[in-house]
């Protein structure tokens, strides 16, 4: 019983803590074979195959299941720096050459993240090999310079050093290099299989589809008329009708989307290949096809079609009998992994789910494509021609410019002129932001901009998304951890225990300094590494005897009350870790300078029931045997534990000291090298114990980098550490000092944001601005303490100003209280905000729900306004719905507005609204330009005020009144800045 208890929960398991990660659930590559009626081989291919995961353990069925993970991978809004953060504003280009003499292009802004107070120098580097991105942070007292940006970014060494470029028209060069990284808008194509057509011969000659595949159509978009359109065309003839007189658009996400569809593509009876059909499907990247039959008829295989072009194919199936959609997806081998992953069963009742999944998936398959080395390799021969010809037009002007303004390319990046040349350079910059205006708005008109469009929900509930957990938190805090329901946080006051809406309770005096911290509920332990320097310990608690001392509201302990929970030869250590992953028993490491102290729990009980039984005096220390010593060439920065398959003998401690990170093994300290950092500088992050479907691996954060390795088993005496085909690394935005994983997402938090991306592949799905942002807590939910955006005033009218202004942000009255008796509360404190575990990795977190501060169970349902809140489809709206929407925004934000928005006629029959319809003549389905930018930005701010296009009709008009208490985590848009602005 005892070795069942163990394996199932040393430390809360790790897959109940992170959610399970496996490349599985994105399919497995098989070889496809086709063959001709007489069973000829025709081709073959070898592709990915997604049909749902088989091995998931799921109790959903069709119908029934939603997820959160459907996100457009690496979305424009937070990838197109140059055009959101640069155009229109002062800032300033380089343009130097790398010691192998390729030349380069820096650009450096110093803007202001989303509105959220929150300064940041964003920073490019185009090279021929793609673009680097990163975030500095700002300080008023520190000034950066070139050097030190382009050193951050691995460039060091030069063979003519940056020099800055004056001329306004530079950004129109650095526009278009931006745009080389791939189109916003996209064309897919949709070919239409008869039951047992198994030739692309035959599928390309039907002339018409049947009732369900017209159904399929307009679900997907509305049939516009070619002549005369004037949005994106996706290659189709617009003037003279030579591609057909109809075709299939929509708008997703603020991206236009041109169908190729077969059946209203030219028909020629006279070519039995269908040249002209082929011209077009065959050219896409992403081609959707519809097949009719049963299950068991004959299935479609991309081997099928002769397309050497088209990378991934849909393959769509309708049952009428259960109104469901059935989906499998072909992706050529080398397509890198995207998301999201197929349910299972692949199966979809709700019709506006499966068409939202449909489109994102296609989308980040284009996207992922991309990538591939036959689109990367085109890609970049095109951004070096295009750098080396920009490299060759500037550099004869910039011998001619003032040499004293040139003195500035290794000077400091200001972000205001210098005093000797204030008027010339004051001209310059109006003429440089006139110039980067006009840019930024003629690409916007033009097109080649996501708007952001409000075509999906404008309040989708996104897994990351917060919930109050306590305002006015006066403490500093050290370390934390949860304990049930209930958060242990160490502070400058001491250790409390905090739980949402109840007093907070002191568990330990100042006196005892706590830097690191693990509950483990399961084990009836708290284990604490306390003080620092020589004077630093480990000490173990029984969790039943600290509850008791506060459930019998015993004196609170203080640094002298533990000597009996001292943990033997633990005096100086500065780090410890523990075993994470399925194991028979606890182990851990401490690290005392260079020394590695190896420690076990031993069994002794022989049932559950045992520990409430004995006496709350008992120490656990005794329960701890040491087990050997283990010596390093330095002290070790960041340590993990990684268990072996067997646990025996190859248990393993990955260790990052000087610039690499070693595995040693536990039984016998022998060090292997497991990877180099090759920089400068080294900011060790986390060393991150993953199991991929077993077995182990390690994702090694340091600097802006973070890298998988794979661990495999012993081999003769030594771990196998040698480049593996399952590794990948990449690269984020800012310099994390922590990183948590939630799969399948990996959560990076910096001093002001918290970057969202996925761990499958490094793909950005979201970047929240969070000022003064710390990570408390996050073995289990995640929790973080932060400045909210707007602070409230004490008297109601300017409450009523600030919730107009950011109405996310939570007042006084919507959070609760954490009364704290202490003189600290005077000083303008930060809140406490938590991301539940089970909205990111998508299911329930087995874990212990009794609160240690009620003897009363406490749900798992979440504060109000987050566990009710609908989920939210996709909806279109009418043109004339969003010019009176955005009208009623542009007097508020004027102030002509006092009362609350009332129940319009629009949100009444919101219910009953159906998905645009198109008028071919009109050419109602794409709205202007104008209509874009209104759009975007009264989706900024409707998101902001919580307004939401859900079935209920009176959402909109009690949104105010019942708004959740969460961070305001803003979506990025282009034109947040020019809301006040809308004429």
């Amino acid at each position: 019983l005892m070795k069942c208890f163990y394996s199932s929960s040393v430390s809360e398991d790790l897959g109940c803590r992170r959610g399970e990660f496996s490349r599985k659930h994105y399919g497995s590559v098989e070889l496809l074979i086709s063959s001709d009626a007489d069973g000829a081989i025709q081709r073959a291919g070898r592709f990915r195959v997604e049909n749902g995961s088989s091995g998931e353990n799921t109790d959903y069925t069709p119908g029934t299941w939603h997820r959160t993970d459907v996100h457009l991978e690496n979305p424009e809004y937070h990838t197109r720096w140059y055009l959101k953060y640069f155009l229109g504003k002062v800032h300033q280009n380089y343009i130097g050459t790398d010691a192998e003499k390729n030349p380069f292009f820096l650009s450096v802004v110093l803007s202001d993240q989303n509105n959220q107070r929150v300064p940041q120098y964003h920073s490019i580097l185009w090279r021929k090999t793609g673009t680097q991105k990163i975030c500095l942070p700002y300080s008023p007292t520190k000034t950066l310079s070139v050097k030190s940006i382009l050193s951050a970014m691995s460039l060091d060494k030069f063979e003519k050093s940056p020099r800055e470029i004056f001329h306004p028209e530079i950004q129109k060069d650095l526009l278009v290099l931006e745009e080389q990284e791939g189109s916003v808008h996209f064309k897919f194509g949709v070919l239409y299989a008869k039951d047992g057509q198994l030739t692309d011969d035959e599928m390309f000659s039907n002339e018409t589809g049947s009732e369900s595949f017209q159904r399929f159509l307009h679900l997907l978009g509305d049939t516009i008329t070619l002549k005369g359109w004037t949005g994106y065309r996706g290659g189709l003839d617009t003037k003279n009708d030579t591609t057909g007189t109809c075709s299939i658009y929509t708008v997703f996400q603020g991206h236009e989307i041109m169908f190729h569809v077969s059946t209203m593509l030219p028909y020629s009876r006279e070519n039995k290949q269908q040249v002209e059909r082929k011209r077009h499907i065959g050219n896409d990247i992403v081609t959707i096809v519809f097949q009719e039959g049963e299950e068991s008829s004959p299935a479609f295989k991309p081997s099928m079609i002769r397309s050497h072009f088209t990378h991934i194919f849909a393959l769509v199936r309708y049952n009428k009998q259960s109104d469901s959609y059935r989906l499998k997806i072909f992706s050529e081998e080398s397509v890198p992994l995207f998301g999201p992953p197929l349910p299972s069963p692949p199966v979809f009742t709700n019709h506006q789910e499966f068409r939202d999944f449909v489109l994102v998936k296609l989308i980040n398959g284009e996207k992922a494509t991309l990538e591939t080395p036959t689109f990367s390799q085109k890609r970049q021969r095109t951004l070096d021609m295009l750098i080396r010809s920009l490299y060759q037009d500037l550099m004869p002007d910039l011998h001619k410019v003032n040499n004293m303004l040139n003195r500035r390319s290794f000077s400091d990046v200001l972000p205001e002129s210098p005093k000797s040349t204030r008027k010339k350079e004051e001209a310059r910059q109006a003429e440089f932001v006139r110039l980067g205006q006009a840019l930024k708005l003629k690409t916007t008109v033009k097109g080649d901009a996501t708007a952001n469009l409000a075509t999906t929900s404008f309040c989708k509930k996104e897994p990351w998304e917060s919930q109050s957990f306590c305002s006015n938190f006066p403490h500093e805090v050290v370390c934390a951890d949860s304990w049930g329901q209930s958060l242990l946080v160490s502070t400058d006051a001491g250790v409390l225990l905090i739980d949402d809406g109840q007093p907070s309770v002191q568990v330990f005096d100042k006196t005892l300094q706590i830097k690191q911290m693990h509950v483990l509920e399961a084990l009836d332990l708290l284990i604490a590494r306390t003080d620092k320097g020589k004077d630093s310990r480990l000490l173990v608690f029984r969790l039943s005897a600290v509850q008791k001392d506060i459930e019998t509201k015993q004196m609170i302990k203080s640094k002298y009350d533990c000597r009996e929970n001292k943990l033997e030869r633990t005096k100086g250590c500065h780090l410890y870790a523990i075993n994470t992953h399925h194991g028979s028993e606890l182990r851990i490491v401490v690290a005392i300078r260079n020394k590695l102290l190896v420690t076990k729990k031993n069994n002794p009980r022989n049932s559950l029931t045992s520990s409430s039984l004995l006496s709350s005096s008992e120490s656990p220390v005794e329960e701890f045997q040491y087990i050997r010593e283990i010596c390093l060439s330095d002290p070790p920065v960041v340590m993990t534990l990684v268990d072996g398959p067997t646990g025996d003998s190859d248990n393993m401690i990955c260790v990052a000291y000087r610039h690499q990170f070693d595995l040693v093994n536990e039984s016998t300290g022998e060090s292997y090298k497991l990877h180099h950092v090759e920089t400068n500088k080294v900011n060790f992050v986390a060393a991150i114990d993953v199991y991929e479907d077993g077995e182990a691996g390690l994702l090694l954060c340091y600097n802006y980098v973070c890298q998988y390795r794979k661990v495999y088993p012993f081999n003769g005496g030594s771990p196998l550490i040698q480049p593996s085909a399952y590794d990948f690394h990449f690269s984020w935005n800012q310099v994390p000092y922590a990183v948590v994983c939630a799969f399948p997402y990996i959560l990076a938090f910096t001093t002001d944001s918290i970057e969202i991306r996925l761990v499958v592949n490094g793909n950005l799905v979201h970047t929240a601005v969070v000022p003064e942002l710390q990570l408390v807590a996050s073995r289990s939910d995640i929790y973080f303490k932060a400045t909210p955006a707007v602070s409230g005033s004490s008297d109601s009218s300017s409450k009523e100003m600030s919730s107009r202004s950011s109405p996310q942000t939570p007042t006084a009255y919507e959070m609760p209280e954490c009364p704290l008796t202490s003189l600290e509360g005077e000083v303008p404190c930060k809140n406490l905000y938590k991301i539940p575990l089970s909205n990111l990795v998508g299911r329930s977190i087995e874990r212990p729900l009794k609160s240690p501060l009620a003897p009363k169970v406490i749900t798992t349902t979440t504060s109000s306004g987050i566990a009710s809140l609908p989920v939210t489809h996709s909806l279109s709206l009418s043109r004339m719905e969003i010019k009176e929407i955005a009208s009623r925004t542009r007097k508020e934000l004027l102030g002509l507005l006092d009362e609350p928005i009332p129940k319009t006629e629009s949100a009444q029959k919101q219910k009953k609204v159906p998905r645009r319809q198109s008028d071919p003549k009109q050419g109602a389905v794409r709205s202007t330009s104008s209509d874009r930018i209104i759009s975007s930005s009264f989706e900024s701010y409707s998101e902001g005020r919580h307004l939401s296009t859900s079935s209920d009709p009176d959402t909109l008009a009690n949104r105010e009144e019942s708004s959740p208490s969460s961070y305001p985590f803003q979506l990025i848009s282009f034109y947040d800045e020019d809301i006040i602005d809308l004429k």
